[in-house]
């Protein structure tokens, strides 16, 4: 039985970084408003199909890619001097991206419910008290936040210090959570309030680059097995 090219496998593993970048630049170019100023116009957006498809096939699609790219480099990274800093960059990061799939879920198909029955006439949908299950929401939402950028920031140090992978590659991955999660908030807060601030576009392209550059370095490399194979002398 022939040995698995698994530096190959691997390399494929890899493009779903870039895919995810692909998909959240495309999800995040039409940002929603923001339902605490305006939750007529943000019940309208939610309500179209193509609030739904850029969550299903952007967001939920995108992390799950993100998931199989991460343990690709993960894996990758054990062969490294900082093996031991991958493998604990990659539990925490598909730790929280694993936490944050069910929150798409919800937005993807509890908000369109909630816009429906607003423009229904139901108004008093809105003004529900928060419940436990509103508490658990926010509660979780922090901890992914905080597990993504912690991990995504572990992993391009990783990479940076793994000595197998481009440097700079390592450097433009670590950017993205800084520039998605407090870069982001901070614009949310100060600039204007809305779900998908621009720093999530420019880090999506750091992340389309970064995670490319490292596809391609791992894909252009033989794998062990093939130069393995090439080092044996010919039987006469």
């Amino acid at each position: 039985m022939s040995t698995p090219n698994t530096t190959r496998w691997i390399g494929i593993g890899l493009l779903g970084l870039p895919l995810y970048g692909v998909l959240t630049f495309w999800s995040s170019m039409n940002p929603q408003p923001d339902p605490s100023t305006h939750y007529e116009a943000w019940s309208r957006f939610v309500t179209t199909d193509h609030y739904v498809l850029t969550h299903i096939f952007g967001s939920i699609l995108g992390l799950i890619l993100a998931i199989f790219g991460t343990f690709a480099l993960g894996a990758y990274l054990t062969r490294s001097r900082a093996g031991r800093l991958g493998l604990v960059a990659m539990v925490i990061t598909v730790l929280g991206s694993a936490l944050f799939l069910p929150g798409m879920g919800v937005s993807a198909f509890s908000a369109p419910e909630e816009g429906q029955a607003y423009l229904a006439g139901i108004e008093e949908f809105a003004k529900l008290p928060t419940s436990f299950a509103d508490t658990v929401f926010l509660a979780t939402s922090l901890l992914f936040i905080v597990l993504l950028f912690v991990g995504n920031v572990l992993l391009g140090v990783a990479v940076w210090r793994s000595g197998i992978l481009p440097k700079w590659a390592g450097a433009l991955w670590a950017a993205v959570p800084v520039l998605m999660y407090p870069l982001g908030l901070v614009y949310a807060s100060t600039i204007g309030a809305q779900s998908t601030p621009p720093t999530v576009l420019v880090g999506a392209v750091l992340m389309v680059i970064g995670g490319a550059w490292m596809a391609y370095s791992v894909l252009r490399r033989p794998s062990a097995a093939a130069v393995g194979v090439q080092a044996q002398p010919r039987v006469q």
